[in-house]
């Protein structure tokens, strides 16, 4: 792997990605994931965080009784959400801010759900930001996410391989197996895997749900 994908190179990247984003990914071949995302966090309600929420494209789809906190690493795309917020007056939102999703500055337990769409492929040490989700979730909520999901073995690992350098300069991986999702589910024990349904566009990308036990607190 020759291309470098650390915060510098994400950051960057969607730097470039804010003036465009919602003609290339508000497109309906995204939209039902995203909106598949939102129902699910919309069945446990309460506090959510949406992780990754850029240009607060997928905000409008909350309901009025979720109280929504976004956060995103790149601070042009946190703009458009900001701006999107104040055209809407989009009430629920608590707050937008600039953060890293390794590094989640909220107390343990902070939320009724977390969401991240497209979220875990782009961030340089995924099961670290998945390890800051269960903890900022409060016992007995969710994590939701929607992602591509690569292969585990096959002609596409080979290709998703070839391509990884080409597509860390454009702010993700394409080499994101469900074995490290797996991985990182076994590893936890106040985690379990309660959905996973492959979702378009391609066929590639899944909303996986991950439930956090009742009984615990933190991570």
């Amino acid at each position: 792997m020759t291309a470098k994908f650390d915060q510098a190179t994400v950051k960057k990247a969607y730097a470039r990605w804010a003036p465009v984003y919602d003609l290339v990914f508000g497109t309906i071949l995204f939209d039902r994931g995203r909106q598949a995302a939102i129902a699910a966090a919309e069945r446990i309600g309460g506090r959510v965080l949406e992780v990754g929420v850029g240009t607060g494209i997928s905000l409008p789809g909350y309901s009025a009784r979720s109280r929504i906190v976004g956060i995103d690493l790149s601070e042009p795309m946190l703009r458009k959400a900001q701006e999107r917020v104040a055209e809407l007056s989009l009430k629920n939102v608590e707050s937008l801010e600039v953060m890293d999703a390794e590094h989640l500055s909220f107390p343990d337990a902070s939320f009724d759900v977390v969401v991240a769409n497209y979220v875990v492929s782009t961030v340089p040490n995924p099961e670290a930001a998945l390890d800051e989700f269960a903890r900022a979730l409060k016992p007995g909520g969710e994590i939701v996410l929607f992602n591509r999901v690569g292969a585990d073995t096959g002609l596409r690992w080979v290709v998703e391989r070839l391509l990884e350098p080409i597509v860390h300069r454009l702010g993700w991986r394409t080499a994101f197996p469900w074995s490290r999702f797996a991985s990182w589910t076994n590893r936890r024990d106040d985690v379990e895997l309660v959905e996973r349904r492959a979702m378009p566009p391609f066929g590639h990308f899944s909303l996986l749900r991950f439930a956090k036990s009742a009984n615990t607190a933190g991570s």
